[in-house]
């Protein structure tokens, strides 16, 4: 039960927190003497005959585009993969020291980390259990003599992790953040989005004509004798699903997707479909008296395909969903094969991760917490959790002084916005408590069952939060996880453990790279706030107008121009950034650069930045921006994310969002006829 959050990079875990401990231990090192600061900006990365006023991305990480090889198991690399494959290598030490704790008592942390490791890690008894532990729920599908039993089996398959038509999300309600609420949203299809359905392009046709023989091959591995036509059936389906789903743009406006439905009324929008048996099956029944119902199109026509489509369609479809969410952890055949489609074919990676790799990778979104408070323990000083608390406090005054400045902006819709500002919650390094998995039965020779048992652990976790009060100490990612984010509903900013390292922080180099770094992140999540979907809420975290008309119509304007800025770039030949779907981060890239650039200046109390290595301070800061954009994409895995991800691509974010930027001009001496300049009368500048 996910709920999506606005966040600087793509990779993210939900997790939650649980009873309360006190704050982990951490190991630190005797002092060291004091050395002067660096200037934190490598210049092995860079390239010096592409000068910065022509291409400030390529004169940064130039050398680096041109030598480095993505790694054979990755679609991509960057910074933030640098850093998260630095900390997988810390976690597998943690993981294989708690598999080898033979005194571990049930139901600790140790023996949970440990056995559920080692049962991914059991080759052997994978291939011995076969399709076991899922024959059950195949069994029940194929027994379905009629489409009654549909509602109860979704519900049913939601409880365990398999996406359906649709799917519950528990959050806090939109409008009135005091309290949980349940939205039912537009979910099953296999491939990444719409788009791949709908579109004719040729990357789309190849994708959809090797869906089609990867479902074919994936049901004859399960034994399937009429695997051909029922792969077509799950197709088609999936298309007429398709054809009804609301696109990203659509999905990202928060008042199109909250649509409050009392259950009473919730036959009318999808007749034939028996809503009851689906609450009951999912375990809500007399839990709610209303749900959001994110599409509500969807669900009707999704209704309608229910009446029109044949049952055997559905239950190919169904058995499908069940085999593709626990391919990983199959026998090797379907590893194999769920690898060639959903790996090289849609991505472009040639090999399949390490089996290490993948098997931390099951405990960190299964237990990650338990995992994180091991990390923190091991590899997180308190001494960089207070530096960030002084960065943040530094971007929030920033952020305050800029409010006041605006001249596109009422006093009125400033006061709104000072108050929403001092509302903000920040979290670093790791959650006040940690989430309690004491309950979660894991077995070491029991790897389906485990998968089986988290994901039902997880799904009961998200169900125990109706009818409760709001758990404002809970965390969307873990400690360990490198990436941070925003979330409107709570409205905090949260900065995990992992992400607090080189090139994003780096607490031996000069203040100047570390506001570009991680000083930008930071404005980053805080301008999320009052990016154009973080605007829409208020302090309290509910969905709520509090820009006057006039300002509205300024903000937007500044936005529109902004979709086009965006839009002109094409990463890919044939595919351009989508505009409107990375408005929200690239609002927040420039937002946050610009806030960062000017909490930088406030850090200095007036004097002159050192010169560093031949850099002002100034330049220092703007290409510790670009540098931590370092990042290289698979062809494949380049058009995948243009469809799907609302960031737009490393060189985009580094380059696009400089040009808007007018102490960058100044640092640089851009100056009419650099490739980099762009006419002040078309720079974007918001808050």
């Amino acid at each position: 039960m996910k709920r999506t959050i606005l966040m600087v990079s793509a990779m993210a875990l939900l997790a939650g927190c649980g009873k309360s401990t006190d704050a982990p231990k951490t190991e630190t090192a005797a002092p060291a003497a004091v050395a002067a600061p660096t200037s934190g900006i490598n210049p092995a990365t860079m390239d010096t005959a592409v000068r910065a006023e022509d291409d400030t991305y390529r004169h940064m990480n130039g050398k680096w585009l041109d030598s480095f090889e993505i790694p054979a198991d990755k679609a991509r690399y960057g910074s933030f993969t640098k850093l998260a494959d630095d900390a997988e290598q810390q976690l597998r030490e943690l993981i294989e020291a708690s598999a080898a704790n033979a005194e571990a008592k049930p139901n600790t942390e140790p023996q949970q980390i440990g056995d559920l490791y080692k049962s991914f890690m059991d080759e052997a008894g994978v291939e011995a259990a076969g399709l076991k532990a899922i024959d059950s729920s195949l069994s029940t599908i194929d027994a379905m003599a009629d489409k009654s039993g549909i509602p109860g089996l979704m519900a049913g398959l939601s409880t365990t992790g398999v996406g359906t038509p649709f799917v519950p999300f528990v959050h806090q309600d939109n409008k009135d953040s005091t309290k949980y609420v349940v939205d039912l949203y537009q979910y099953g299809l296999g491939l990444p989005d719409r788009d791949y359905y709908l579109k004719d392009t040729d990357k789309y046709r190849e994708s959809r004509t090797g869906y089609v023989a990867h479902i074919e091959k994936m049901l004859t591995l399960a034994g399937d004798k009429d695997a051909a036509k029922k792969a077509k059936a799950v197709f088609a389906l999936e298309t007429a699903l398709a054809k009804e789903q609301w696109d990203k743009v659509a999905n990202r406006d928060p008042v199109k997707t909250y649509n409050k439905v009392e259950l009473s009324k919730l036959d009318a929008l999808a007749p034939g479909f028996d809503f009851k048996a689906w609450f009951t099956g999912a375990g809500m029944a007399g839990k709610l008296d209303y749900v959001i119902v994110s599409q509500p199109t969807y669900i009707t026509g999704f209704a309608k395909l229910l009446q029109s489509q044949p049952l055997d369609a559905w239950k190919a479809y169904f058995k499908w969903k069940v085999i593709a969410e626990f391919a990983p952890y199959l026998p090797k055949a379907f590893v194999d094969e769920n690898f060639a489609f959903y790996g090289t074919a849609l991505r472009g990676i040639p090999e399949n991760r390490p089996r290490w790799k993948r098997g931390v990778e099951l405990v960190e979104t299964s237990i990650g917490e338990s995992l994180g408070k091991l990390y923190v323990e091991k590899h997180f000083p308190p001494a960089n959790k207070a530096r960030m608390e002084a960065l943040v406090k530094n971007l929030l005054e920033a952020y305050k002084q800029s409010i006041d400045t605006l001249d596109w902006m009422s006093p009125e819709t400033k006061k709104e916005a000072q108050a929403k500002l001092a509302k903000f919650a920040p979290k670093i390094g790791y959650p006040n408590k940690w989430k309690d998995y004491s309950k979660l039965v894991i077995s070491g020779n029991d790897l389906l069952g485990n998968v089986a048992r988290a994901n039902a652990y997880a799904y009961q976790f998200e169900l125990a939060k109706l009818g409760t009060p709001i758990d404002r100490e809970e965390w969307g990612m873990t400690p360990q996880t490198v990436n941070a984010y925003y979330n409107p509903e709570k409205n905090e900013i949260v900065f995990p453990a992992a992400i607090l390292q080189p090139p994003f922080f780096n607490a031996a180099a000069d203040d100047a790279v570390n506001y570009g770094g991680i000083g930008a992140v930071i404005g980053h999540e805080i301008s999320h706030g009052f990016d154009d979907q973080g605007a829409q809420y208020d302090g309290d975290g509910n969905l709520r107008q509090w820009f006057s008309e006039a300002d509205l119509k300024n903000f937007k304007a500044k936005t529109a121009a902004l979709v086009a800025q965006y839009a002109a770039f094409e990463p890919v030949k044939g595919y351009h950034v989508n505009g409107e779907l990375t408005l929200g981060e690239n609002v927040a890239d420039n937002s946050g650069l610009t806030i960062a650039y000017k909490a930088y200046k406030i850090s200095l109390g007036g004097k002159p930045a050192p010169e560093i290595d031949g850099l002002s301070g100034e330049q220092r800061f703007y290409l510790g921006w670009a540098q931590v954009w370092q990042g290289k994409d698979r062809e494949a895995e380049a058009i995948r994310r243009l469809t799907v991800d609302p960031h737009s691509p490393p060189s985009v974010r580094g380059d696009a969002t400089l040009v808007n930027q007018a102490g960058f001009y100044d640092a640089f001496s851009v100056k009419e006829g650099d490739k980099m300049y762009v006419a002040p009368e078309k720079r974007v500048s918001i808050w």
